[in-house]
């Protein structure tokens, strides 16, 4: 009896080596200017998150004028955080 021949395995490399294969999504293409946020805004960024931190804490604290917890002051220190938070949103 003989034995019948060896197949050659199938499937394999579709594409041509070295390539890759295109995707159905758009990309659009990132334009050069915005892809790094100038160094200011993470200093703002994380100022505003200190010194509304900083406007918390000193209140509770007492250490406002007038000596005693003032929710001005809260309301303060909450729209520098606020503040910090939208300029977030501006890094890149």
């Amino acid at each position: 009896m003989s034995t019948p021949p060896k197949r050659k395995p199938k499937g394999g490399r579709v594409t041509a080596k070295g390539t890759q294969p295109e995707s159905s999504r758009y990309t659009a293409p990132i334009p050069e200017s915005q892809k790094q946020s100038p160094i200011w805004v993470p200093i703002l960024l994380f100022s505003f998150l200190g010194v509304g931190a900083v406007v918390i804490i000193i209140n509770y604290l007492g250490f406002v004028p007038g000596g005693e917890a003032n929710n001005w002051y809260l309301l303060g220190g909450l729209g520098f955080i606020l503040a910090g938070i939208i300029t977030a949103t501006q890094l890149h």
